[in-house]
């Protein structure tokens, strides 16, 4: 296998005089330069990428690739801005570059970029959404933050992407389920399958009663789907009281509680300000988990 060249003094030369061009046909010439060529720099001289998306790795996939490393090289280069002086800052390729650095070395191929801020981060969001292992969620927060933070409206963020509308549009609503939902897609536990099913239901409670159900009974996507239209279709369930007769603060209020204690909570008042809170408990799980919870606030 034939050993990189490390950064040559032409390329280091056309690093230390891009910001002196002035001509955007000598910038564009430079940037594609930059984009095919690979080249060798010190671990040492690369800065973390402060707008990296993904803030989880999986320590013994870390150590596996760090293996690999070791013995084929790193496959794949990253990709890295001049900060001049001979710094760097990451673009993408963290995981790669944490494993570099446990393999043991001091160098790593890189292509070298010019980006401002905002260009970064959506190169870095991007190619972050591109990977084939990221979660539902993952995938969710890379999309808000592309929206947000490089101002893209949904129709923009589809192009960029090269995903349908609605096929963003279902990863965000993701984002409104209960965080512990939220953390068991994370976790594999459930599907973007099982998590379009249940973002469907209004009420954070019955999202985390079929959440559970789904968790601890193994159902698969059809299953849960046939459970929840059972759900919708019996008009003897219990109704909340009608929205429009609550006060907003109420309802707020019983969301996050009932969200919290992952059980049903009614919360009462009436004009004179007196009232009462209910926790509702399906069996002695329940009840301990609950006092459990009241213990923790109550210290």
């Amino acid at each position: 296998m034939n050993k990189k060249k490390e950064i040559g003094k032409g390329l280091k030369a056309l690093l230390a005089n891009i910001d002196k061009t002035t001509s955007e046909t000598e910038k564009k010439e430079a940037v594609e330069t930059f984009a095919k060529t690979t080249s060798e720099i010190d671990i040492s001289a690369i800065e973390t990428n402060p707008f990296q998306p993904r803030i989880e790795f999986d320590n013994d996939e870390l150590l596996e690739l760090a293996k690999s490393i070791k013995v084929h090289g790193l496959i794949q280069p990253i990709t890295v801005r001049s900060m001049g002086d001979s710094t760097f800052q990451l673009i993408s390729g963290e995981r790669r570059l944490r494993a570099s650095k446990i393999a043991g070395l001091q160098k790593i191929p890189a292509y070298i970029r010019l980006a401002n801020d905002q260009e970064m981060l959506e190169m870095a969001l991007v190619e972050n959404i591109q990977r084939s292992n990221l979660n539902a969620i993952e995938i969710a927060i890379s999309y808000q933050r592309l929206m947000d933070e490089c101002q893209l409206t949904q129709e923009n963020l589809s192009d960029r992407v090269g995903k349908d509308r609605s096929t963003v549009a279902n990863y965000m609503r993701l984002l409104k389920l209960p965080p512990n939902i939220q953390n068991g897609i994370k976790s594999n536990e459930l599907s973007m399958g099982h998590a379009r099913a249940i973002v469907g239901i209004e009420d954070p409670v019955q999202q985390i009663y079929f959440y559970k159900k789904t968790r601890d009974e193994g159902l698969s996507v059809r299953a849960l789907e046939k459970l929840i239209k059972s759900y919708q279709a019996d008009s003897h369930k219990e109704l909340d009281k009608p929205k429009s007769e609550q006060h907003p603060e109420i309802m707020r209020l019983t969301k996050k509680y009932s969200s919290l204690f992952g059980s049903k909570v009614d919360i009462s008042r009436n004009n004179n300000g007196k009232g009462q809170v209910v926790i509702r408990f399906d069996n002695d799980d329940q009840l301990n988990r609950i006092v459990d919870l009241l213990d923790e606030i109550s210290d």
